[in-house]
């Protein structure tokens, strides 16, 4: 392997803002947020959608209000007489 050439990696916890749940890891992101646990010093990320509770992950599914965007799109672009 060819020295100097890889992104420094830090130990980095994701949490999911949903279900609070925490995932530990080696990431290149850094963050302003650190958080020690169990005497390692984390780079603490905030995420709105992760594995925990992304929809295609958890099986749940979503009903999307289709008649109701058509009526507004409709209103909205709609000629007037």
């Amino acid at each position: 392997m060819k020295k100097d050439i890889h992104p420094e990696t830090f130990p980095t916890c994701f949490v999911d803002v949903s279900s609070g749940k925490q995932f530990f890891t080696q990431s290149t992101m850094k963050s302003q947020k650190t958080e020690t646990i169990d005497g390692v010093e984390y780079q603490v990320v905030v995420r709105d959608v992760t594995m925990d509770s992304h929809p295609a992950f958890t099986g749940e599914k979503r009903f999307v209000d289709t008649a109701g965007r058509v009526e507004k799109f409709q209103t909205k672009f709609s000629r007037r007489k």
